[in-house]
Parts: C-alpha cells; sequence; structure tokens
C-alpha cells in the first residue's frame, strides 16, 4: 500500500519516473559533453568527446543498475506489504474466532461436561473452528474439563462417604457412652458375666466399635471381678476383726463386773478403746461393701444414739450434747445413724481447736428429727465445702477416689444414700463449721401409748448418778429411775439402770463355760449375752452384804457413764 500524497502536490506515475529522469541524465550529460568538446583544443576534441562518451556510458549503466535496485525494492515491499496485510487479516481471523471460542463454546462446553454428558457429546452441536490450532484446543479443553469433572466428582463421593462413615462413627459412639456401656457397667456391678452382658447389648454396625465395645465390657468385667474379689476378701477380713473387738468388748464389760475397783477405771479406758477400733473396723467394712458389726432389732431413743455416737471416738470429753426429744429411730437404722452421727462428730472434734467443744443439738420438726453439730474451729472454704457436701452426698463411691486416711465423710455418704439421711454444711454461729443432719420420718419409730408403771421387782437396783467430776463429765447426766421405766415400755431405755427380768418370765439360755471356767457366748449375741449376765450377777449379789467404798469413786461414776450410753438390750 503506497502513503497517501500531502496536500499540493501532483503524483507523478510510478513506471515514468525512471524514464524521465534517464533522458535528463543523457541531456545533461550530451550538453555538458558538447559545451567541453567545443571549449577544447582541436587536438584533444576526439578525447573530450570520447571521455564524455565513456562517462555517459557509465551514467547510463549505473542509473540503469539504481533503476533496477529500486524497482526490486519496490516489488519486495508490495510483496511484504501484501503479506503483512494478510497477516493481519489472519491474525483478526483468528482473534475473532478465539474470542467466539472462549466467550461462548468453551464455557458452554464446560457446562454439559460439569452436567454430566460425555466429550463427544459435549462437543456435537458446537461451531468447530477452521484453524487446526483452534480446534486441537477445543479438544483438549474439553478432554482435560472431562477428566476434573471426573476426578470431582470422584472425590465429592469420596467426601460423601468419609462423611457418612463419620457421622455413623460419631452415632455409634455417642450410643456407646450414653447407653451401651453405661447399662453394660450396671450389670457387670450387678453380678453379670461378662458373656452375658455381651449379649444383652446391641452390637454396633461397625466392626471397630464392636470390637472397642468387646474389649472395655470384657476389660471392665475383669476388673470388677477383681475388685469384686477383693472387696469381698476385705470384707472378710473386717468381719473377722469386728468380732473380736465385740468379743473383746463383751470380755472387758464382763472383767469390770468380776474385778475390783483397782481396775475398774483401766478396763473401762480399754474398753473405750476397742469401741475406737470398732468404729474404724466398721468405718472399713462399709466402704468396702460390707455392713456394720452391730444391728438392733427393737427401737433405740435418741439420746443412746447420742450417747453410743460419742462413746465410739476418742474426745468424746469435749461433747456437749442438748437432747430433749423423747423419738426413737427404728431398729433397722439405729446403728447406721449412730455411726453416721460418730462419724460427724468425731469430724467436728478433729478439726477444731482441743480446748473448744464440740455441741449437738437435737430438734423436732415435721420433716423429721433434725441433729446439729456445731464446732469452734477454723470455718471451712468455700471450696472445702462444696468437697464436703459431694462426699456426704453419696454421689462417689469408688474406692479410688478416697484422699489420704479421711474416709470418715465417705462412709457418711454412703449411710446417708443408704437411709434416705439429709447432710448439709454450714457457717456455725461458734466461728467453725455447723452440719445439719435430718433424719426423715421413716426411720423413726412409731410412738405407743404409755403403759402403766411396771411394779418394782424385788433385788433390782436403783441406777447410778454419772459424777460430774468423772470422765463422763463431758455428757449429760443419767436420766432418774422414773423417766426410764416410763420410757422403757415403748423403746430400750438410754438410762444405765439394769433391765428388769422379762415379764413372760423366760430366763435367758445358759451359757456355757471353758476349761479354765470362761463363759462361751453363742455366735451373734455376745454384747447382748453379756449384758444379761452382767444384769442377773446385779440381781444375785443385791440381797449380799456391800464393801464400802469411798466417798469419790472414780470408776464407778465411769462405769454408771458407760452404761449410760448404751442401749439397754441392744439384741440382733
Amino acid at each position: 500500500m503506497s502513503d497517501p500524497a500531502a496536500p499540493g502536490q501532483h503524483r507523478v506515475p510510478g513506471g515514468r519516473l525512471p524514464l524521465v529522469l534517464l533522458a535528463v541524465c543523457l541531456t545533461a550529460l550530451v550538453a555538458g559533453g558538447a559545451a567541453g568538446a567545443a571549449a577544447a583544443p582541436d587536438g584533444t576534441r576526439p578525447w573530450v568527446l570520447g571521455v564524455v562518451a565513456v562517462a555517459g556510458a557509465v551514467a547510463v549503466a549505473a542509473f540503469l543498475a539504481v533503476l533496477l535496485t529500486v524497482r526490486r525494492t519496490a516489488t519486495a515491499a508490495a510483496n511484504a506489504a501484501a503479506e503483512a496485510a494478510a497477516l493481519r487479516g489472519q491474525a483478526e481471523y483468528r482473534q475473532a474466532h478465539t474470542a467466539h471460542l472462549a466467550d461462548s463454546v468453551l464455557p458452554a462446553v464446560a457446562e454439559r461436561l460439569r452436567n454430566g454428558a460425555r466429550t463427544e457429546d459435549a462437543l456435537a452441536g458446537m461451531p468447530v473452528p477452521e484453524d487446526l490450532p483452534l480446534r486441537r484446543l477445543l479438544h483438549s479443553f474439553a478432554h482435560e474439563v472431562s477428566s476434573a469433572t471426573g476426578q470431582r466428582l470422584s472425590a465429592q463421593a469420596e467426601r460423601d462417604e468419609a462423611a457418612r462413615q463419620a457421622r455413623e462413627l460419631a452415632e455409634g459412639v455417642d450410643g456407646l457412652l450414653t447407653t451401651v456401656l453405661p447399662g453394660a457397667f450396671a450389670r457387670l456391678r450387678g453380678g453379670a458375666s461378662a458373656g452375658t452382658t455381651l449379649a444383652g447389648v446391641p452390637r454396633p454396625a461397625d466392626e471397630r466399635l464392636a470390637a472397642l465395645t468387646e474389649f472395655v465390657i470384657r476389660e471392665y468385667a475383669t476388673s470388677e471381678r477383681r475388685s469384686a474379689a477383693a472387696r469381698t476378701a476385705g470384707t472378710k477380713a473386717l468381719s473377722r476383726v469386728q468380732a473380736a473387738a465385740v468379743a473383746m468388748l463383751a470380755d472387758l464389760r464382763e472383767m469390770q463386773e468380776r474385778h475390783g475397783e483397782e481396775v475398774f477405771g483401766d478396763l473401762l479406758r480399754l474398753d473405750h478403746s476397742t469401741s475406737q477400733i470398732g468404729l474404724l473396723t466398721d468405718r472399713l467394712a462399709l466402704l468396702m461393701g460390707g455392713r456394720a458389726s452391730r444391728a438392733w432389732n427393737k427401737p433405740i431413743v435418741m439420746e443412746s444414739i447420742l450417747r453410743g455416737a460419742v462413746g465410739r471416738i476418742a474426745a468424746y470429753q469435749r461433747v456437749r450434747m442438748h437432747c430433749a426429744s423423747g423419738t426413737a429411730i427404728a431398729g433397722f437404722a439405729a446403728e447406721g445413724v449412730m455411726h453416721l452421727l460418730a462419724e460427724l462428730i468425731d469430724n467436728a472434734a478433729n478439726f477444731s481447736p482441743p480446748i473448744d467443744e464440740v455441741n449437738v443439738y437435737v430438734e423436732e420438726r415435721t420433716a423429721g428429727l433434725v441433729v446439729t453439730i456445731e464446732d469452734s474451729g477454723l470455718r471451712m472454704s468455700d471450696a472445702a465445702m462444696r468437697r464436703a457436701e459431694k462426699a456426704v452426698s453419696g454421689e462417689s463411691t469408688d474406692l479410688a477416689h478416697l484422699q489420704g486416711t479421711r474416709l470418715g465423710l465417705a462412709v457418711v455418704g454412703l449411710l446417708a444414700h443408704k437411709y434416705g439421711i439429709s447432710v448439709s454444711y454450714r457457717p456455725s454461729s461458734r466461728g467453725g463449721t455447723g452440719v445439719v443432719v435430718l433424719l426423715p420420718p421413716h426411720l423413726l419409730a412409731q410412738q405407743r401409748a404409755e403403759a402403766p408403771p411396771a411394779a418394782a421387782v424385788p433385788g433390782a437396783r436403783a441406777p447410778r448418778e454419772v459424777s460430774a467430776s468423772g470422765a463422763g463429765s463431758a455428757l449429760p447426766a443419767a436420766a432418774p429411775a422414773g423417766t426410764a421405766a416410763s420410757a422403757g415400755t415403748a423403746f430400750p431405755s438410754a438410762t444405765a439402770a439394769p433391765a428388769a427380768p422379762d415379764p413372760a418370765g423366760t430366763p435367758a439360755p445358759a451359757a456355757g463355760e471353758t476349761a479354765h471356767g470362761l463363759p462361751v457366748r453363742p455366735r451373734g449375741r455376745t454384747l447382748a449375752r453379756a449384758d444379761r449376765a452382767r444384769e442377773r450377777a446385779a440381781d444375785a449379789s443385791a440381797d449380799l452384804p456391800q464393801r464400802k467404798r469411798p466417798a469419790r469413786d472414780a470408776g464407778a461414776s465411769f462405769g454408771a457413764f458407760h452404761r449410760s450410753r448404751r442401749p439397754e438390750d441392744p439384741s440382733e
């Protein structure tokens, strides 16, 4: 393509321009040669004309050469311009087709492939580019998108399957934790075997969960068997210790009647130490699933319950009882209530200064019998009070959760849970901590109408009074004989007075004797038999002359206190 001419200029045809230039050059050359020849001398004119002719020929040749070169250059430029125009046309064509391919064809093909169409179906009906590279690009794009779509669908399917398995696994684990394992553990604790338990629980669909369930149940069954065997062995061993402690108490009480006043106080101290051993063995036995060493088949008045509880602790002299209630505790719960109160009173005495007193109050309320135990020690922190309330609630009975040697509150929790007793803590008005024990009505014995006073039995002795200076100075004095007689019609008396003979007149079975004259007690009735033997000995010696005693008999006072804190007829 030629460049556009400037305004005001005439365009010379491209084919005539070289001829014009050649004519001009020849004319100038001829004119120059003629002028030179005319001016040259005569002898040199032929030479001048020859030189001019040669120069003209050379000029013509040069001009022709230049002309040919110019023509060739023009032809090459024209060809290059044509090729450039063709290339620009092709580029514009490809650009248009590429834009159409990118804007319309490729998105449509990708959409068909994402919808699940095959590669051939996705390309069918689409405009095929005439350019080979564009056709190759279209087919390559379709294959790549098809492959990527397949991989995406496969990955999505795998993801959905993994999510389903994870959901089923989570549901299976939740079922194990909330239903299967708790129920299986409850059956195992109830004595069922691992095979029976596995047969009764639903099997998870996942084999891994099924294997895990079987493994956990069998391991728990093994540990439960070992734990039960250990508890059984410990309970049996403790039952022997309990029996030995009860037998020792019976022996000591018999010795108190046989020996003189010079050893009476020592025997009572041994009796008290043995009672503390009995409290410890009962504590361990209850924690290991056993039972207490004593049981009562008759109601016990509340004052006797308190005296029995106080008599089992070491710091009994620091306890002050304030009990004006004549309510009695049913026999099936009497020992449990006594042990529970002994643990709480012992805990209050241990965590208060040794010079301060522990006060025990008994009140009758509509909801039951309320026993309040207050000490003057350091007030418990909020965290310690929460731990204590959790311990006495009976929620945790696992021995592994017990801390050190502090077992008393755990026993309180067991007994409170067993009998439905409410135990709560609060700050004490005396500066320490108060414990409120609510004994529900079903633990209280039903009051019966009072019977007329029984006729005096010949030979029966009046109870001794507790001396304020003796070992029992920390406890109220024993009730008078009249009070004991009136209360004894419905419940066992809490006083130290010996019981009268049975109304029916049936004598107690005679106990055997060893080769050395020591009494042999039938199994299970050691303390009761010892008390009845002591009563018969007291009745038999009522008519005998009594030897004189000193004005202040500390042993007798201690003995009166010791007998006053025991129920009168603790038959098992």
